[in-house]
């Protein structure tokens, strides 16, 4: 009788439960053509698969915008969430929408702090405050 030792049997493929591995939340305005897209691409190199909202690039000055129902579902579909908080991240309803959403439903979130200091995200102070404030 002939017995296969555990590294011998074929490999099942893996599913997940996750359709994307991260949802990236930025800021367009503050960086999108620099630190968000090297970012971006710098992850897709590496075969990780994420989920990036662009449909902001099309909307007129002064509309009223929110989340499209595709990005909250992503945000749902994501295994971890990387927020980019910029100086003009908070002055988003848009970015305050997903965020809202983000924090609802997610335990891994990675905050990188772009050309804000964590201070005045923690304390709502300068920028963060002020839009803050507004909303």
């Amino acid at each position: 009788m002939a017995f296969s030792s555990p590294s011998s049997s074929p490999s099942l493929p893996s599913i997940s439960r996750w359709a994307y591995d991260v949802f990236l939340s930025f800021r367009k305005i503050d960086t999108y053509d620099n630190f968000a897209y090297y970012l971006y691409y710098a992850l897709c190199r590496r075969g990780i698969k994420i989920y990036r909202d662009d449909e902001d690039s099309e909307i007129e000055r002064g509309e009223v915008i929110s989340p499209s129902p595709t990005a909250l579902k992503a945000i749902e579909d994501s295994k971890i969430i990387i927020i980019i908080l910029s100086p003009n991240y908070v002055s988003s309803w848009w970015c305050l929408e997903e965020l809202t959403k983000i924090l609802k439903c997610k335990e891994i979130v990675l905050p990188v702090f772009y050309d804000v200091n964590p201070s005045e995200v923690r304390n709502q102070r300068k920028s963060f405050g002020e839009a803050l404030a507004k909303h």
